[in-house]
């Protein structure tokens, strides 16, 4: 497919070709080697063999379960969150509704992902563990009549700090 993009630099237009496999197999055929070309390559086929990797990994047994406990963790995650959002109402908050995004984007950014559908074993394990914190953090704040911007900045610190003590970044 054949697209074009603006050029960050300005000037005429970028175009960005998007191949699968075959396409890049064969094109990667055709180029010379030089030194940047040889690193193209490189990444290219690793990116190709990281996804189906991927792919494979997704339709195993393994990432199914996995999958299953996250939504678990996340229905016990999401209900903690819900006392927090009336809590937080109570407090004087015009925004509680958004508490739901706020937590839930801490967790995906600490576990490295976008998208729990795109996500690895590992992600997910990660995630289900944030999520956790998440909860226990909350479960916490709430026992002990914190600010809800407080429990929030709690959670931000636990997580950052097992974050580096599992070399999770």
């Amino acid at each position: 497919m054949d697209l074009k993009s603006k050029n960050p630099q300005g000037g005429r237009p970028i175009r960005i070709y998007l191949l699968n496999e075959l396409q890049a197999t064969l094109l990667l055929t055709y180029l010379g080697n030089n030194d940047i070309v040889r690193q193209f390559k490189k990444n290219l086929v690793h990116q190709f063999y990281a996804m189906r990797n991927f792919l494979m990994e997704k339709q195993s047994q393994d990432w199914e379960e996995t999958r299953r406990i996250g939504k678990l963790t996340r229905r016990s995650e999401t209900d903690t969150i819900k006392k927090l959002v009336e809590y937080a109402k109570e407090q004087g908050s015009t925004h509680s509704d958004k508490l739901y995004v706020n937590y839930s984007k801490l967790a995906n950014k600490m576990a490295g992902i976008t998208s729990r559908e795109e996500a690895t074993i590992t992600q997910l394990n990660n995630l289900c563990m944030m999520e956790n914190i998440i909860l226990n953090v909350i479960e916490a704040g709430l026992e002990a009549n914190r600010n809800y911007k407080q429990i929030y900045k709690d959670c931000k610190e636990r997580i950052q700090m097992v974050s580096r003590l599992a070399y999770l970044n």
